[in-house]
């Protein structure tokens, strides 16, 4: 298992929409390793292989709470194919947007399809924080950022501020 480098916005590699996956083999489950390393490493909750440069459509997440046993999750090919009317704001932040958070509104429930780490298909319910955190890391497999939600005073705001951070 390896840390592997975040990317960070303005990176263009970031807007790329990422490609589906053939298959979950050794190869697919070393990436995802290394993926979840670095999630943890950073620390974060959620990362997509984008954020990593890897253009294939892969999440890792553990959303346990500090203190809890780690309970990481992997989603390969994730589709939603069922969204709530109903939404909730949550405050998000991203590791490709760092020390930048802002309220952003999701359907506050999702059912969604992948295959996990075994090659399964797996099909199941999620809200909460699970709906929040799945929807952010799967915009990020179709080229969007949660800034991207935010007005454009904001988005630049965010961009201006990671630029900041880079330069210190």
């Amino acid at each position: 298992m390896a840390i592997r480098e975040i990317l960070t916005v303005p990176n263009p590699v970031l807007k790329q929409v990422s490609e589906p996956v053939a298959a979950v083999d050794d190869a697919l489950r070393g990436l995802m390793d290394d993926m979840l390393e670095t999630m943890y490493d950073a620390p974060g909750i959620g990362l997509a292989a984008i954020q990593i440069g890897v253009p294939k459509r892969v999440i890792v997440m553990d959303l346990a709470r500090e203190g809890e046993d780690k309970q990481p999750r992997f989603f390969v090919n994730p589709e939603i194919v069922w969204v709530s009317d109903d939404t909730q704001g949550y405050e998000e932040g991203c590791l490709s947007v760092p020390e930048y958070y802002d309220e952003v509104q999701r359907p506050s429930q999702v059912k969604l399809r992948y295959l996990n780490y075994q090659g399964e298909q797996i099909e199941e319910d999620a809200d909460g924080l699970f709906a929040v955190c799945i929807q952010h890391e799967m915009d990020h497999l179709n080229g969007v950022l949660f800034i991207d939600h935010l007005s454009r005073l904001k988005r630049e705001q965010a961009v201006k501020k990671v630029r900041k951070l880079r330069a210190a």
